[in-house]
C-alpha cells in the first residue's frame, strides 16, 4: 500500500508486489507488480478496503505480507490488525504508539513526557477561537495539521507546513487557518534548509534489537520549503543514528521506523517526528545494501535475513520531473541538473531493466496533465 519506491526495493530483492494504490501512480506498471486490486481511498473506505485485501490474501497460496507506506495505510492496518492478522502478515508498532506517532499534537505530548529533544509547540482547534489567538511559542513559528490530508490545501500553503514570522503576519494568516476543521499544531521553527533535515531509519525485530539500520539527509523537496522529497541522499550519519537508536528504545518502537531531526547552526539535532511505516527512503537504501522492506519479508517468511549494517556507500535518489523542478527553484538550470541527475543510483520510477513506471506512469501523466483539459480528460488522445 505505497509507491513504485517500494516496489522497486522489493524487486531488488527478487519480491513480486500486489500493488494497491491510486490508479494513475506509476507503481501500477512496474514488471515487479503481479496484481493490481481496485482502488479505494484509504481514509474513506476502511472497511471495504479491509474486505478487499482479506479476499486476497485469501484467494494466495500463503499469506501475503502487507507493506503499509502511508499515514492512513499504517492506521488502517493498525486498528484492523486483529481482522487482517488471520490472512496477512506484517510487523507494527504497538497500536497505542501509532496513534501517538501519527498525530502530530499527540506525539509532541510524548515525545515530551519522555524528554525527547523536540521543538516547542502546542496545539490549536482553530473552529474553536475567534480572533488569531496568542501563541505560547516564540516566532518564527511553523503551522501544521494534526494529520496528513484534510482540508489543509484550503490554507494555500504549498507544502506541508506553513512559516509564520511574526504576530502581525500570524494575524494575516488566521483567516485561513480558521476555516479548517481540523486541529493544528504550532511548532518553534528551527531555521535552517531542508538539506539540514536528516533522518534514521530502522527495521527492530520482535524481540527488539535493530536488525537493519540506515541514515539520509535531504537534499531538495518541493516546493522548496516543506514540499515533498524531490531529492535525498543515503549518507552515514554516526549522530544521527545513535540518537535515533535511543529514541526508538525510549519510545520502545516495533517494525520499521524512521525519525527526522533537523540540525541547527550549533549542530544540534532537533526530533521533528517519527513515522512507523514504510518509505520511499527504502529504495535508495536497498541500492546503498541495507533493505529493509526485504528484512521483513525474510522475518515473517521464514527465510535467511539479509545483512542489516548500516550503508557507508553513498547514494543518491531523486524523483525525477519533481527535482527539475525544485532545483530550477534553487537557480540550478536543467542541464546542469541532468548532469547531476545521470549519476543518482536511484531514480524514482526509472531504470533500465523497468522503465514502464516513468514512461506510462509519470512521463505520460505529465504529458496528460498538460493536454486539452489538464485533469485528466484527455485520456481519449490515445492514453493508455
Amino acid at each position: 500500500m505505497g509507491d513504485v519506491d517500494m516496489v522497486r526495493a522489493l524487486g531488488l530483492a527478487g519480491i513480486s508486489s500486489a500493488y494497491f494504490g491510486p490508479p494513475d501512480y506509476s507503481a501500477r506498471f512496474s514488471r515487479h507488480v503481479r496484481v493490481v486490486l481496485p482502488w479505494m481511498d484509504e481514509w474513506r473506505a476502511q472497511e471495504q478496503i479491509v474486505t478487499a485485501l482479506l479476499g486476497y490474501a485469501e484467494s494466495q497460496s500463503e499469506a501475503p505480507v502487507l507493506y503499509p507506506q502511508t499515514d492512513a495505510a499504517v492506521l488502517l492496518a493498525s486498528r484492523y490488525r486483529d481482522e487482517l492478522g488471520g490472512a496477512l502478515r506484517f510487523v507494527l508498532a504497538d497500536a497505542e504508539l501509532i496513534e501517538q506517532l501519527v498525530d502530530k499534537a499527540r506525539f509532541q505530548l510524548l515525545a515530551e513526557g519522555h524528554g525527547l529533544p523536540v521543538p516547542l509547540a502546542h496545539r490549536l482547534r482553530p473552529a474553536q477561537e475567534g480572533a488569531a489567538p496568542a501563541l505560547e511559542v516564540p516566532f518564527p513559528v511553523i503551522v501544521k495539521p494534526v494529520q496528513r490530508g484534510g482540508d489543509w490545501t484550503a490554507t494555500g500553503a504549498l507544502g506541508k507546513a506553513l512559516q509564520v514570522r511574526g504576530p502581525q503576519e500570524w494575524r494575516a494568516v488566521w483567516p485561513r487557518l480558521a476555516s479548517l476543521r481540523g486541529e493544528l499544531v504550532v511548532q518553534q521553527l528551527i531555521p535552517g534548509p531542508e538539506s539540514a533535515i536528516e533522518s534514521f531509519h530502522a527495521y527492530v525485530d520482535a524481540g527488539g534489537d535493530i536488525a537493519g539500520e540506515f541514515t539520509g539527509r535531504k537534499i531538495r523537496t518541493f516546493p522548496p520549503q516543506y514540499g515533498n522529497s524531490s531529492a535525498v541522499e543515503i549518507i552515514d550519519l554516526p549522530d544521527v543514528a545513535a540518537l535515533g537508536r535511543d529514541v526508538l528504545a525510549t519510545l520502545d518502537v516495533r517494525g520499521v521506523a524512521k525519525l527526522d531531526f533537523k540540525r541547527d547552526d550549533l549542530g544540534r539535532l532537533h526530533l521533528l517526528e517519527v513515522n512507523p511505516r514504510f518509505n520511499l527512503w527504502h529504495h535508495p537504501a536497498a541500492v546503498a545494501g541495507v533493505n529493509l522492506p526485504a528484512m521483513v519479508h525474510a522475518d515473517l517468511s521464514g527465510y535467511r535475513r539479509p545483512p542489516g549494517r548500516r550503508p557507508t556507500r553513498h547514494v543518491t535518489w531523486c524523483a525525477p520531473l519533481l527535482d527539475v523542478r525544485a532545483a530550477y527553484r534553487e537557480g540550478m538550470s536543467p542541464g546542469v541538473w541532468l548532469r547531476w541527475a545521470r549519476r543518482c543510483a536511484a531514480v524514482s520510477g526509472l531504470s533500465w531493466d523497468d522503465p514502464l513506471p516513468f514512461v506510462r506512469g509519470s512521463l505520460w501523466g505529465a504529458i496528460r496533465r498538460r493536454l486539452p483539459g489538464g485533469d485528466g480528460s484527455a485520456r481519449s488522445v490515445g492514453a493508455p
